[in-house]
C-alpha cells in the first residue's frame, strides 16, 4: 500500500535523503525511526505529496503520488506533527466539512462517537482557535480517520496528548492495522514504536541503517533476546546510530 523506491531529496548541494526504499503491505504498522535531522519528515512529505522527490518513486495504494496525485491522496489520511486546522470553524463544522469532501453520508452519529471517544463533545461547538494543542491533535486524528482511508500516515502523533489520549491513539493505530489497513508511523517514542509496529526502519542522516521486525533488528545488532536490556528497541536503536557514527569517523580519518 506504500512503496518508496530509491527515494532521494536534495536541496541544492545538501542531500537530505538518499536512496531510501521500503514498502508497507496491508495490515501492518510500519515504524520509521531516527534522530532529529535523519530525514523522516522529508520522507513523509514526499509520501503525502508535499515535496517532490529529486529521484526515485513514491506510490500509495498503487498510485504514483506525483503522476496521479488526486487518486494517491484520496487513499490516505494524514496526521502531521503539528495540527493545521481551520481555526474559525468548530470541531463539528470541521468534521462535517471533511465528510463532505469525501462524500460521506449519514456520518453525524459517527462524528459524535469520535468526539465522545476523545472527550471533545463538550467543546465541539467552540472555535478550534480556542483549543489547546492536545485538543487540536485529537481533532486531527479524528479528521484523518473519519473517512476510513486504507492508508494512514502519522507523523509524531503523541505530541501534546495526555497519557490517556496517547494510550487511546496507540490502540487506535494497532486496531486500524488489524482491520487490514496500512499505518506508517514516525515517532521519537521508541516504546510506542516497539508496542505497535510490526516492522521498523531506522533512518539516520538520510540513509536507512536497518529495517525489519524487532527480532530481525535484534539479530542485526547481535542482541540477545533473553537479556533484560538486550530485547528493547531503545537499545537496538542507539547501537545502530552509534555504529553508524563510528563508521563515519573512520571514513573521515581515511580521507584525511
Amino acid at each position: 500500500m506504500i512503496e518508496v523506491s530509491g527515494f532521494a531529496k536534495r536541496f541544492g548541494r545538501v542531500v537530505a535523503v538518499e536512496n531510501v526504499s521500503f514498502s508497507v503491505p496491508p495490515g501492518q504498522v510500519f515504524g520509521l525511526l531516527g534522530p532529529n535531522g535523519a530525514g523522516k519528515t522529508t520522507t513523509i512529505r514526499a509520501i503525502t505529496g508535499l515535496t517532490r522527490p529529486s529521484s526515485g518513486t513514491v506510490r500509495v495504494a498503487g498510485f504514483d503520488v506525483w503522476k496521479e496525485p488526486v487518486k494517491a491522496k484520496g487513499a490516505f489520511g494524514y496526521i502531521p506533527d503539528r495540527p493545521y486546522l481551520y481555526a474559525k470553524l468548530t470541531a463539528r463544522e470541521l468534521l462535517r466539512f471533511i465528510a463532505g469532501l469525501h462524500k460521506l453520508k449519514g456520518v453525524d452519529t459517527e462524528i459524535e462517537r469520535w468526539l465522545e471517544f476523545f472527550a471533545l463533545q463538550d467543546f465541539a461547538n467552540e472555535l478550534i482557535e480556542t483549543y489547546s494543542h492536545g485538543m487540536k491533535q485529537k481533532l486531527t486524528i479524528i479528521a484523518a480517520m473519519l473517512p476510513e482511508p486504507p492508508v494512514l500516515i502519522v507523523d509524531e502523533p503523541m505530541v501534546g496528548l495526555d497519557p490517556k489520549a496517547a494510550k487511546q491513539a496507540r490502540e487506535l493505530f494497532s486496531n486500524y492495522a488489524e482491520k487490514g489497513n496500512t499505518v506508517l508511523l514516525t515517532t521519537h517514542s521508541l516504546p510506542v514504536a516497539e508496542a505497535v509496529a510490526h516492522r521498523i526502519a531506522v533512518l539516520d542522516r538520510g540513509h536507512i541503517l536497518a529495517q525489519g521486525t524487532l527480532e530481525e533488528l535484534q539479530n542485526r545488532t547481535n542482541e540477545e533476546r533473553n537479556g533484560v536490556e538486550g530485547n528493547t528497541l531503545e537499545r537496538i536503536f542507539f547501537k545502530l546510530v552509534e555504529e553508524e557514527a563510528v563508521e563515519r569517523e573512520k571514513a573521515k580519518q581515511v580521507t584525511a
